[in-house]
């Protein structure tokens, strides 16, 4: 029975124990739930863009040529190109990224922009000189370009917010 008291083996099952229950807490989160039905559905929508644009799509475009895109294809020195399945994939790229840019991403920032803050105004730190309508400090008593004494600034008043 030299297994049993083997300090490696003691234990063991209280270690395995505690990593399922971790590993559990780490899958069973909110976030890493999310993201794993976020990837299924986006693989699903792909598949779903690739096939709109090579059965109903590329057919289209085809009618006016005269010719079909799965077939496009040229041959150098033996190695086939398959041109046609790069724009079918390449027009699927497109329309798969205006879906997302149009109904993820300008909402998404829409909700961004009208959850910040807004701005204090800032006040202004120069002001034009009466006299030759040179920009200077707004606490200047003498124009730096005409020398001339200039009144006094008021003092903005400090903005509230409401």
């Amino acid at each position: 029975m030299a297994v049993w008291n083997n300090p490696t083996v003691v234990g063991t099952e209280k270690r395995a124990t505690g990593l399922l229950n971790e590993f559990k807490t780490f899958i069973l989160r909110g976030n890493v739930v999310d993201l794993a039905v976020g990837i299924v559905i986006g693989a699903a929508f792909g598949a779903v863009v690739s096939d709109l644009v090579k059965d109903l799509i590329t057919p289209l475009i085809g009618i006016f040529g005269n010719f079909s895109f799965p077939d496009l294809f040229f041959t150098v020195n033996g190695s086939k190109f398959l041109i046609g399945e790069f724009i079918n994939a390449v027009i699927s790229f497109i329309i798969l990224a205006l879906v997302i840019f149009f109904f993820v991403v300008k909402p998404v920032n829409a909700l961004t922009a009208r959850m910040k803050p807004k701005a204090a105004p800032v006040a202004p730190t120069t002001r034009e000189c009466p006299f030759c309508l040179s920009t200077i400090p707004i606490k200047a008593t003498r124009c730096a370009y005409c020398t001339s004494q200039v009144p006094q600034a008021e003092e903005p008043a400090p903005a509230t917010r409401t």
